[in-house]
């Protein structure tokens, strides 16, 4: 069940106070759930400034990324791979953090104030993991924040070829749960990997209207 937390103390700037050519819209705050969830109504969300004790940054991209739930790109042979996974639903939230949050990784930026935060989120019923098993090992995964109709993908990982895949495939299916209901999968910036699943950009008008119609859609079943 969620639990809605306490407002936050800190207000964020109206959309039409963003700059129109810069994707970071604000600077500070904290990451307690009121203000995580606040942020993401608005059509923000938060990164590290990179260094322990600077202010935390927001972004609003100006150019953001979307996958359609109907654009999803699945070749046979992808459709054929995640079959060979058991995807499952909040098993392991904080090993697909951890996991997503390997300092090995290329351009890492989940540091341990994001990954408290997120956890503390996800028991509060708002963040979710879908992840990609196989003989009872975590292969591949992702989280992210559900509101309403909203899911705002913050990061996955592989284990195996095509487990992070599989576990996107899984979530667009959960997403797309009810006929006619506005879902909107918000993937952040565009990549060319996500590209080449079928993620778009669009403006940020165009997000904040999509965002406004996704936040008064029901929950995915598989969220509530």
């Amino acid at each position: 069940m969620r639990t809605e937390p306490p407002p936050s103390v800190w207000r964020f700037p109206s959309p039409d106070d963003f700059d129109q050519d810069d994707d970071l819209v604000a600077v500070g705050a904290d990451l307690a759930p009121g203000t995580l969830l606040a942020a993401y109504r608005r059509g923000l969300f938060p990164m590290p400034a990179g260094k322990p004790g600077q202010p935390m940054y927001w972004f609003s991209p100006v150019r953001r990324g979307v996958l359609p739930l109907d654009g999803l790109r699945v070749p046979r042979s992808l459709r054929r791979s995640a079959r060979t996974f058991e995807i499952r639903v909040d098993t392991a939230l904080a090993e697909v953090v951890d996991a997503c949050a390997d300092p090995r990784r290329e351009s890492g930026w989940i540091d341990q104030e994001i990954r408290a935060a997120y956890v503390v989120l996800h028991r509060l019923g708002w963040v979710h993991s879908v992840e990609a098993w196989r003989d009872g090992r975590l292969a591949g995964g992702l989280y992210g924040v559900s509101i309403g109709g909203l899911f705002a993908g913050e990061s996955m990982f592989h284990r195996e070829t095509d487990s992070s895949k599989a576990a996107l495939v899984a979530l667009v299916d959960l997403l797309d749960d009810v006929t006619g209901a506005t879902r909107l999968l918000d993937v952040q910036w565009l990549t060319p990997h996500l590209e080449s699943l079928g993620a778009a950009e669009i403006t940020r008008d165009d997000y904040l209207k999509r965002l406004s119609d996704a936040l008064s859609a029901p929950v995915p079943a598989a969220f509530a």
